[in-house]
């Protein structure tokens, strides 16, 4: 920590501000917007993280002033001046090790961008109230704090640990199957372990993005003349500073890092220009100064009517129409007019937005490679390698010359794959030779990054007379907003798991991408899956009520089984074991909760693991035993929160038999290991994969030091979603099962209880694992009844632009949840292992909606199914 040591009157002086911070009297700039702001930019404490100052809705940068817990962010200087602030930085050794060795063994942390708020809310509680603070009470108390990866169950466990003063133990090392704690747990409980944002290399400039007012509009004229006249600024760049090209992308290369004069703009989050200067304050004060002249047109935003229009909603491409995927087996018309009971529903999703507590954030750093400039890129996507090449392909340089080092980021759910502020802060350092640090407000991040689809899905179904599927047809309709992004593989995805974990003989389904200028659609947990599930769960429920069977009998009579052939022909192998036993083990609660005379809702659900549809799938991995007795483990995969890093080191454990001690795992572009997106709940399958060929080869070569021993694991023999000439494609080589049981009191109306029964073939590590589905679960339960992130048709823009807004169910609104994993090994894949990370919610709107409809007869079929005015 920086303090200046000063003495004497405690209100502002001269343009300066006293307190004490930890213990120490500090005297600061009166320019810092909040006290947050001080914190971290003049002071250098940065336990305290910034996820959406200075609105205080995310509790991140929660601090003790005057030994109450107060969020940050919050608090102008004037009010903290004399006061005593107290960071985790100056808490007691005893009390952080209590905090860290609690959180750890609880599995109490995914990412950790939110804990440290959260341990301070804690110690203010546990302070007053000791070994008698309630569980209920602190849920209540965390009001103010959002989580987004645990579903806060362990962060609750982690708290009453601490309360009652009892110590679990800290398991350090182990192979499949143990409870290690995930790798840094105790740093980033604390705040101790960098994010981008807490990195601050000398001579570091900060960049701020201006952004388009229009989301359909011509640039006539960009003038940033009087923006350079601002202090502290370096430099303002705009398109025409761009060295090499201008349009990235993960499939297309459609989206421009900045947009030119005589450009279009195409969706809110555009950027125009670039401002660069000596502070995070001074850039984006500039931004205001950057005066643009439009030519405004009026935005696409119908996605019916984009596709049948002849405007071109986004710059540079050919039509509305960015995907279409079919297919089609057996005869769905004679099927549907044979059938006893037939329904036809349409469905309505919404969009979402990720909300990942740490905004993103990217710092790049000039260096030299041999005789050439080079480029050394922080991180915190999910695919460092397309950074690193699209990076490479803005500046006009060879690959070689960029290095893109993975920082574990603080969430991203799928929101951090496309490149975001890594292109713009690394034009800026490559241009002026100097580190540029670029991350985003969180409004800002709403603007930028791709959110889950809205999609609007026609069902036609039917069953015989003893509840078994005959036929279905779906007509699907995704607005994917302007930019491709991965979009066009979620309505594949959506097209493919249409049928949910069913045999149905007859199918015929269509699902198109539009383009809009509505915000970007991509990559988002569950990916397309959640909403065909939530859709085919409800045709289900229908039927079931149309033949007098149980929500579970009619699952049960059509559930799918090896040999048998599922959605667009793939014969199913002895990996789908898992969806029958999973319906099996929920059973008893099912029954149970029926007969306690509580509204239930029962939902099943299928997820793949990996691309698939003939997408060849490599993943290297390397183990180097270093001279100094360390051991590097280096694989390709983004360590967002999910525990991929310890799972790399448990493999490591289990095929070497070494302490995890003594393992270093490393995520770098200085080797070639990663092929693609951290995407697909792929990266445990295959990095484990590619870990355990790394440690054979090692142990082939006889462990010989200071050489990399490579490993990989492949898949490369799926097809393509409606592959001409394939009468049974391998869609995916893998799926995980899940069947959720949703539990509420008919007199309250609340939903009590979900149960979670979950197949993921292999459990590498049970704490992880379950925190995986409790995250989940409560992400399904959001996206069920009450998240939306909806935009105005008039002008495309955003209208939810708080946290708050979102609707996503804080801590007392979370009910209880129950997991149970279970092993039901994927045949091929490495130690069984199917996945978890995307599977979590796909059941879970399906069986909400199912108990909604037992509590009130009504039918659902738009979500969300519970939002009130006052999240509006």
């Amino acid at each position: 920590m920086t303090t200046e040591m000063i003495s004497g009157a405690e209100t502002s002086l001269g343009g300066r501000v006293n307190f004490i911070v930890n213990g120490q009297p500090v005297s600061v700039s009166a320019d810092h917007p909040h006290l947050l702001a001080a914190l971290r930019e003049e002071l250098n404490i940065t336990s305290a993280k910034d996820g959406c100052s200075p609105s205080g809705q995310c509790g991140c940068c929660t601090v003790l002033i005057d030994g109450k817990a107060i969020v940050s962010c919050q608090q102008s200087l004037a009010k903290v001046a004399g006061s005593e602030v107290t960071t985790l930085e100056g808490v007691s050794q005893a009390e952080r090790e209590s905090f860290a060795n609690a959180f750890a063994a609880c599995g109490g942390l995914q990412c950790g961008f939110c804990i440290p708020g959260i341990v301070v809310r804690a110690k203010a509680q546990i302070d007053k109230k000791g070994a008698a603070l309630k569980r209920e009470d602190m849920a209540r108390h965390l009001g103010a704090h959002l989580c987004r990866c645990t579903g806060y169950v362990k962060i609750l466990d982690a708290i009453e640990t601490v309360a009652k003063g009892e110590n679990k133990p800290v398991i350090t090392t182990g192979g499949l199957g143990s409870r290690v704690v995930k790798k840094e747990a105790e740093l980033l409980a604390l705040g101790d372990r960098d994010y981008i944002d807490d990195l601050r290399p000398p001579s570091m400039l900060h960049a701020a993005l201006v952004f388009t007012k229009h989301a359909r509009a011509k640039i006539l004229t960009i003038d940033t003349s009087q923006a350079l006249l601002e202090p502290g600024v370096e430099t303002v760049l705009t398109a025409k500073d761009v060295p090499g090209e201008l349009m990235m992308g993960i499939i297309n290369k459609d989206w421009p890092v900045l947009i030119p004069v005589g450009g279009f703009t195409s969706y809110a989050g555009d950027v125009l220009a670039v401002v660069v200067a000596d502070s995070r304050q001074h850039a984006r004060d500039a931004v205001e100064k950057v005066a643009i002249e439009y030519e405004v047109l009026k935005p696409l935003t119908d996605p019916r009517a984009a596709i049948a229009s002849k405007e071109i909603a986004v710059w540079q491409t050919k039509d509305n129409v960015l995907s279409k995927s079919t297919y089609q087996r057996g005869d769905v018309d004679s099927a549907l007019a044979a059938s006893v009971h037939r329904v036809r529903e349409t469905f309505n999703t919404q969009r979402i937005e990720h909300a990942f507590l740490e905004p993103e954030s990217s710092l790049a750093v000039p260096t030299t490679v041999g005789e050439k400039r080079g480029l050394h890129v922080y991180s915190g996507g999910q695919g460092v390698w397309d950074d690193r090449n699209d990076i490479a392909r803005l500046l006009g340089i060879e690959n070689e010359q960029v290095t893109v080092e993975l920082i574990t980021n603080g969430g991203a759910f799928g929101g951090k794959e496309d490149m975001s502020n890594q292109a713009h802060a690394a034009l800026a350092a490559w241009i002026l030779n100097l580190p540029v640090k670029c991350t985003l407000s969180r409004e800002e991040s709403f603007l930028m990054h791709a959110k889950r689809h809205p999609i609007e899905m026609t069902y036609e179904a039917a069953c015989d007379a003893d509840g078994r599927l005959t036929a279905l047809r779906v007509r699907a309709l995704g607005d994917s907003g302007a930019y491709a992004s991965v979009g066009m593989k979620v309505l594949e995805r959506m097209a493919g798991h249409a049928s949910g974990p069913y045999h149905v003989p007859n199918i015929d389904v269509e699902a198109i991408a539009a383009r809009t200028n509505n915000p970007i659609c991509g990559a988002f947990r569950g990916f397309g899956a959640n909403q065909a599930q939530f859709a085919m769960e409800g045709v289900m429920d229908r039927l079931a009520e149309l033949t007098g069977l149980s929500g579970w009998e009619i699952r049960k009579r059509n559930v799918i089984k090896p040999g048998v052939v599922w959605g667009p022909g793939q014969i199913m192998d002895d990996g789908c074991l898992g969806a029958e036993i999973c319906l099996d083990k929920i059973k008893p609660q099912y029954d149970a909760a029926i007969a306690a005379g509580k509204a239930v809702g029962l939902g099943l659900g299928l997820k793949n693991s990996g691309l698939g549809n003939g997408f060849k799938e490599v993943s290297k991995a390397v183990v180097r035993f270093r001279n100094d007795g360390r051991i590097e483990v280096r694989h390709g995969w983004t360590e967002m929160g999910q525990g991929i890093n310890t799972v790399a080191a448990q493999v490591a454990v289990q095929e070497l038999g070494v302490d995890a001690a003594l393992i270093d795992v490393i995520v770098d572009t200085t080797r070639e290991l990663g092929f693609g997106q951290t995407t697909g709940s792929r990266g445990t399958l295959m990095g484990a994969g590619a870990v355990q060929s790394a440690c054979q080869a090692a142990i082939k070569a006889g462990r010989t030091p200071e050489v990399d021993h490579v490993g990989e694991y492949r898949v490369d023999w799926t097809n393509k979603l409606g592959e001409p000439g394939v009468v049974n494609p391998i869609i995916h080589s893998t799926f995980s099962y899940a069947a959720q049981l949703v539990i509420a009191d008919r007199q309250t109306e609340k939903i009590e209880k979900v149960v979670a029964i979950h197949d993921v073939g292999k459990i590498v590590n049970p704490t992880l694992c379950e925190g995986q589905v409790e995250g989940s679960v409560h992400m399904g339960l959001g996206y069920a009844l009450t998240e939306d992130f909806p935009s105005d048709p008039e002008t495309g823009f955003p209208t939810n632009m708080t946290l708050r807004s979102l609707g996503i169910l804080r801590a007392k609104d979370v009910p209880a949840i129950e997991v149970e994993l279970v092993e039901s090994a994927q045949p091929n894949a490495p130690y069984g292992i199917k996945g978890v990370g995307e599977i979590g919610l796909v059941p879970t709107a399906g069986a909400v909606a199912a108990a909604l409809h037992d509590l009130d007869g009504l039918w659902r079929n738009r979500l969300p199914m519970r939002r009130t005015k006052d999240e509006d």
